[in-house]
């Protein structure tokens, strides 16, 4: 049970990272990021802590890396590593 739970919090935090790379390739200003993504939110609203914590690891990367890269399976490939 306890895996089960760490993998859909995974899969919540990865969501999370989805959007914020969206919002990023929209060109959404980082710091509207928080209200753009939570507007938009698939997950429960306590995975919209991780918003601000992700929001600068995904602005702070290259624009085509940003592009070309599954940010939410990076993200949660690293979680359930965890």
């Amino acid at each position: 049970l306890a895996a089960s739970k760490k993998e859909e919090s995974c899969t919540h935090q990865a969501a999370v990272v989805a959007a914020v790379q969206q919002a990023r390739l929209d060109r959404v200003k980082e710091r509207e990021v928080p209200a753009t993504v939570q507007a938009q939110a698939t997950w429960p609203e306590d995975f919209n802590t991780a918003i601000p914590l992700v929001t600068p690891w995904v602005y702070e990367m290259k624009m085509r890396d940003v592009k070309k890269s599954d940010l939410s399976a990076a993200w949660k490939e690293m979680c359930l590593a965890q």
